[in-house]
């Protein structure tokens, strides 16, 4: 398919689409579009000022200073010229179909064979005249998916350069850009990844539309257990996958700058990435002297020679159009910044500072602003008006982390008491004292830095001025020196004007036939009898404030009297499932400590009391009623954790049928797989929500279950939900076991309001996240923990100033685990810009990825999912149209330019594009959608970076004798060496990736078994064997465990095994069997549509 032709039938990309229906969305067609998101990384400056740069080879171009605006690649054919960031001529589409090589060997579309060549050795560009390519056959069999390129369609063709190429030129080029020496039997390229990709010739794992027989034992990014093997026929092992023929990938260092080449092409990499864009002048500096600006390097591209073609060795000739090593790579961005932000501490006190990236470890020093691991803007630099906001697209979005764990080394948010006064507030608007606002008249009163209004300071607070005007205790005050603190709630902030008692922890368990049989409920019980020493308490607490309760459950609900003085538990039965009550008040919530002995008996019992259950069915919405209830009736907030393992048909209030229907996908109707079965659950939210019961769910699902609709009463209460499918006590008891420790221990607040105030000229529109809204203003929550994040969206109202800036300031209200009332404040100043260059040398893609992607997955549930898609991809396009037309200097439209800081807005925007929500697999449940989309809506930065860009670790790189990790590599199939051993994690699953070359000494290490035929898929966890590669691996395993909010499933994957099709699934760079498109291609594709913005 030629680049320039659609691959469905819908309206081209850069047309006017259907709008989103409950979404504010102005027309595309060059209009702004609302909330696109902001780049995952902080603005990354190129090296700061006095950091050693290598000196640049001939050819070479660092970024020429900004707003010099980007790195441009030529892609002219006229002129050799080349700059940092470039991504390679686009003038005829890549050979992501091209079909194996005449060496026999099969490779699935989008792959390269490196078996004939050593890697580092291949050149690109169009052949030279001096070795004419011949034009495919025309007689040549026409392939699905392949689009011909008669000669009629070639005016649509647009040339990218002059216009001086003939069209036999253009068909030359086409019928040129195959790989090795197959031209002649080539068929024509398939262009962009976005219809089905062409079947491989060859027979090979499944193709999308295939189905695979067994229930699904491999699902991305959230990977079930695989049943028993007997029902995994149909996989077959196929030929050996393409990309991993000959040496692995050279590891000399990396040169920088690139090898010039003909017709401003890139000549392939000798090192792994090129090295980005130089410094710019006046780049900010943290926490250190500035050094002397260096002076722009500019070189002549004219005086720098290009080998000729006939000149190169003869398995040099071209291969891809563009070479992958000469795009933005997110390795060498997070290595740069982890290289030159790594080493100071951040310190807050600037405004509008953009922070360091989150995969850099960095340590923060609180001066006045919000740690950036409670607070991440999509820009740090925001216009000046709405007008400029919508001519940019840029999304402007905080993605707010209140309770988030911090680091041992830094200090946690002080507690502020002010007595029966309560915390000082603005008069107006009510905003929280804080480092910006303005004391005057001598101190008695105070100007409030969000609304002008001046208030009186409280005579107790009162306090004098030095000379700066600013107060005298002003270092003493946290909230006058701080970003981040924490206020002591009067009863005037609680419910009903009386203190909350302590929380409480009511665990319900499903002992259905399915839970007992598995072994889940014994394991469980087991669990309960030690994790309930390790309940959350408040700091030097002797013991926890936490009372706990017990429930079991099938089609009736069984409660449990554990009072002290009782020398057995009593079980009472509620039949009447229609209109729960709580049978008992007295001992059904009890202490720990003084219960102990009757807990420990009960928990003995209940895998015997219900060992011979022959009871399937089960009820759901009277379970988390019953908790309701409970905590009503002891007049206090907390949590249920539900153990449940199928749809609940029993005939009950919140009964659900069987929905399922994957014929729906990419229908009009596809959205209603995401929503809610009924309303039901959205009522039973609002009532634990003013109550503050939290739900949090662990699900055990052998078939479907419904987490769209079983899922809406954890995700509005601000619980969380855990997902075993297929659940296997040998395999799956460690993960399940090590999710609930930490979901049981972790620090969460209850009955919690959030509201986001913002200075006079921004305001907050919209949230996504886990929670509820009674209003527009306040994110209402029964529980948050450590780990939730809330996205919060802000339109212009009125014009800001660049001398004031704009002020956030999020205020928290929640009742702590001891049954404390407290106020956490988060304060933080940004940047206001009249010149779009700001902006966009301010921006932080890993944020922005976060909100897109937020954004996106809400989208799905009133819009098709094609909408979705392409309005993000229209958005992205609007984003770095704008960059080019106003920011970028003139330069040939056949150039790609990419801002510095959001050079990888294209890489992770596909990654989200080829997400299991926008475009699933067949393998994919409906289950496993909605799990994702819910999950990933209150992801914080760090969390969306890993899972939809995975991190890959060739492990045997790694030095057994330091503590390092080795470093990270590109995921695309084309860097794996079939010598080598590579981890893959992505914050749900590590896949460890065994070649079928690795060495017989390393398996016998790593797995304790002599060759690769004998490694076991069914390993959850490593063999501890005593040797230096084995106690490494697993200490990279657990460093990467304990980084992550929940425990990742560990699943082995042998080269050219059934499970590998899972694993490639996560190479997020190349083609998807999906029918996503390859990093190179998506490249394309947006430079196009930028190229049609702008013209």
């Amino acid at each position: 398919m030629s680049v320039n032709q659609q691959a469905h039938a819908g309206p081209p990309y850069g047309q006017p689409q259907p709008g989103y229906q409950g979404y504010q969305q102005p027309a595309y067609g060059g209009q702004s579009l609302p909330g696109a998101p902001q780049s995952q990384y902080g603005a990354y400056n190129g090296p700061m000022p006095g950091y050693q740069q290598p000196v640049p080879p001939q050819g070479y171009f660092p970024s020429l200073g900004f707003p010099s605006k980007g790195s441009p690649v030529s892609l002219n054919s006229d002129t050799s010229s080349l700059a940092p960031n470039f991504i390679g001529s686009l003038r005829a589409p890549p050979t992501s179909g091209a079909p194996p090589p005449a060496s026999g060997a099969s490779h699935p579309s989008g792959h390269v064979a490196y078996s004939q060549f050593e890697h580092g050795d291949v050149q690109n560009g169009i052949p030279a005249s001096a070795a004419p390519m011949q034009r495919p056959p025309a007689s040549q069999p026409f392939l699905p998916g392949s689009a011909p390129t008669p000669v009629s369609q070639m005016s649509t063709f647009q040339q990218y350069g002059p216009p001086q190429a003939s069209v036999q030129q253009l068909r030359n080029h086409m019928a040129g850009m195959t790989i090795g020496s197959t031209a002649a039997s080539a068929p024509p390229p398939a262009g962009l990844g976005y219809g089905a990709p062409r079947p491989p010739a060859m027979p090979g794992p499944p193709l999308p539309g295939q189905t695979v027989a067994g229930p699904p034992s491999s699902q991305p990014n959230h990977v079930s257990s695989p049943p028993p093997p007997s029902t995994m026929a149909g996989l077959h092992p196929g030929p050996p996958m393409s990309g991993l023929h000959g040496p692995p990938p050279p590891t000399h260092p990396p040169q920088p700058g690139y090898q010039m080449q003909q017709n401003g092409s890139f000549g392939q990499m000798r090192g792994p990435q090129p090295n980005y864009g130089g410094a710019y002048p006046g780049a900010p500096n943290y926490g250190s002297p500035p050094g002397p600006p260096p002076p722009p390097k500019r070189l002549d591209p004219d005086s720098i020679p290009s080998p000729q073609l006939n000149e190169l060795p003869p398995q040099q000739k071209p291969r891809h159009r563009i070479d992958p090593d000469a795009i933005p790579s997110p390795i060498q961005v997070i290595e740069d910044d982890r290289n030159n932000r790594g080493s100071e501490p951040f310190v807050t006190g600037v405004r509008g500072q953009v922070p360091p990236l989150v995969t850099t470890n960095f340590m923060v020093k609180d001066q006045g602003n919000a740690s950036p691991r409670y607070i991440r803007c999509t820009s740090y630099n925001i216009p000046c008006t709405s007008d400029m906001a919508k001519q940019s697209q840029v999304p402007l979005a905080a993605v707010i982390k209140p309770l988030a764990t911090l680091p041992p080394e830094e200090t946690l948010p002080y507690l502020v008491d002010h007595g029966e006064s309560g915390p000082v507030r603005c008069n107006r608007c009510k905003a929280y004292m804080c480092p910006f606002m303005q004391f005057i008249e001598g101190g008695r009163r105070f100007q409030c830095c969000f609304c002008s209004c001046v208030t009186e300071v409280p005579p107790h607070y009162f306090q004098h001025l030095d000379h700066t005007g600013k107060r005298v205790d002003f270092y003493d005050r946290p909230e006058l020196s701080l970003g981040s603190y924490e206020f002591l709630a009067t009863v005037d902030y609680c419910k009903n004007n009386k203190f909350p008692s302590p929380p409480a922890f009511i665990f319900m368990i499903d002992v259905s036939y399915n839970a007992v049989k598995s072994g889940l409920v014994r394991l469980i019980c087991e669990e309960l009898k030690s994790l309930l020493d390790y309940l959350p308490r408040e700091g030097n607490m002797e013991e926890s404030a936490i009372r706990v309760g017990f429930v079991t459950y099938n089609k009736v609900l069984h409660f449990y009297n554990v009072k002290s003085s009782l020398a057995q538990p009593q079980m009472m039965v509620v039949s009447d499932v229609a209109d729960m009550f709580v049978p008992l008040l007295d001992g059904f919530l009890v202490n720990v400590n003084e219960s102990r002995t009757v807990i420990a008996s009960l928990l003995d019992q209940i895998p015997e009391m219900f060992a011979d259950t022959r009871e399937t069915e089960t009820v759901f919405a009277p379970v988390i009623q019953a908790g309701l209830e409970a905590l009503k009736a002891a007049e206090c907030a907390g949590k249920l954790f539900i153990f449940h393992t199928s749809l609940p048909i029993a005939e009950a209030p919140g009964k659900l049928k069987n929905r399922d229907d994957r014929k729906l996908i990419n229908t009009d109707k596809e959205k209603t797989l995401f929503q809610p079965q009924t309303s039901f659950y959205s009522n039973l939210a609002k009532d634990c929500v003013a109550q503050g019961c939290c739900v949090d769910l662990f699900l055990f699902p052998n078939q479907y279950l419904d987490v769209a609709t079983l899922g809406v009463v954890p995700y509005q209460t601000g619980g969380s939900i855990y997902k075993y499918a297929y659940f296997q006590l040998e395999t799956d008891q460690y993960r399940f076991l090590n999710d609930l420790r930490r979901d049981v221990q972790k620090e969460v607040g209850f009955d919690a309001v959030m509201r986001v105030r913002t200075s006079t000229g921004i305001r907050a529109t919209d949230f996504f996240g886990a929670f509820y809204m009674s209003n527009t203003t306040d994110v209402e929550m029964a529980g948050l923990d450590c780990d939730k994040t809330i996205t919060v969206e802000f339109k212009h109202d009125d014009k800001l100033s660049e001398d004031s800036g704009a002020l956030l300031q999020c205020a928290l209200l929640y009742t702590s685990c001891a049954g404390q009332r407290r106020l956490r404040i988060h304060n933080l100043s940004l940047n206001c810009c009249t010149q779009l260059a700001d902006l966009y040398r301010n921006c932080e893609t890993d944020t922005l990825i976060n909100y897109l992607a937020k954004y996106a997955y809400r989208g799905v549930l009133s819009s098709p999912v094609k909408t979705v898609r392409d309005a993000l991809i229209n958005q992205c396009a609007q984003i770095l149209a704008c960059y080019r037309k106003n920011c970028a200097s003139p330069s040939s439209a056949g150039q790609l330019i990419l801002p510095e800081c959001m050079k990888l807005l294209p890489v992770y925007l596909n990654c989200v594009l080829k997400s299991d929500v926008l475009q699933p697999g067949p393998e994919v449940t409906t289950d496993d959608r909605a799990y994702i989309r819910q999950l990933v809506t209150s992801m914080d930065v760090a969390e969306t970076n890993v899972f939809f860009y995975p991190r890959l670790l060739p492990l045997t790189k790694a030095d057994v004798d330091s503590d390092s990790l080795p470093a990270a590599i590109r995921n695309s199939e084309e860097r794996l060496s079939k010598g080598d051993i590579y981890l893959l994690e992505n914050g749900l699953n590590i896949f460890v990736w065994v070649g079928v070359n690795v060495q017989q000494g390393l398996i016998q290490n790593l797995f304790g078994v002599s060759s690769f035929s004998q490694i076991s898929n069914a390993l959850s966890t490593l063999p501890v064997l005593e040797n230096p590669f084995s106690k490494k691996v697993r200490s990279i395993v657990d460093m990467l465990q304990g980084q992550r909010s929940r425990y990742m499933k560990l699943i082995i994957v042998k080269q050219e095994d059934k499970l590998e099709m899972l694993f490639k699934h996560f190479l997020v760079e190349d083609k998807s069997l999906s029918g996503g498109a390859s990093y190179v291609d998506f490249l394309c594709h947006m430079h196009k549509e930028i190229r049609q913005l702008l013209s």
